[in-house]
């Protein structure tokens, strides 16, 4: 899961999805209004424009931005203006007050701490999940594994 989202080629995401929801190329074309070969260029694409990125997700069905969502909860180091400029307000930007984690995210959160890989204040301080978050997941995930 972590090589996933740590190495994020959007192209190949794309792709799967693709392939999972049998989507006709004529559709797809018809949909972008552009060729077979630009649609395939667009699939090979390790980045892709964030309105195309929409544009697939639309069609799709399928949130592809909140991979990159899930690689900045995981792999981002703390925003440093926030530490030095607590008080100053930043210029305005939706503000969200949730992060929003995958079951994947989850998952991986958890075996660390099964594992022994990390301890839970590590994944507290290095990911900068809540403690009431971390916990209520150890809580919930041990309650359904017993059942």
């Amino acid at each position: 899961m972590s090589d996933k989202l740590k190495n994020i080629h959007v192209g190949v995401l794309v792709q799967q999805r693709v392939n999972v929801c049998e989507m006709e190329m004529s559709r797809i074309c018809a949909f972008f209004k552009c060729s077979e070969i630009e649609i395939n260029l667009m699939l090979q694409s390790e980045s892709m424009d964030s309105y195309l990125l929409l544009r697939w997700s639309k069609l799709l069905g399928y949130d592809f931005f909140r991979i990159y969502s899930q690689h900045l909860i995981l792999y981002s180091p703390p925003f440093a203006a926030e530490k030095k400029n607590n008080d100053k307000k930043l210029p305005e930007l939706p503000q969200f007050r949730k992060h929003i984690y995958t079951k994947e995210v989850i998952d991986f959160i958890l075996e660390l701490v099964e594992s022994g890989k990390k301890t839970k204040n590590q994944i507290m301080e290095e990911y900068r999940i809540p403690r009431t978050t971390l916990y209520r997941w150890i809580s919930k995930y041990n309650n359904q594994n017993d059942h």
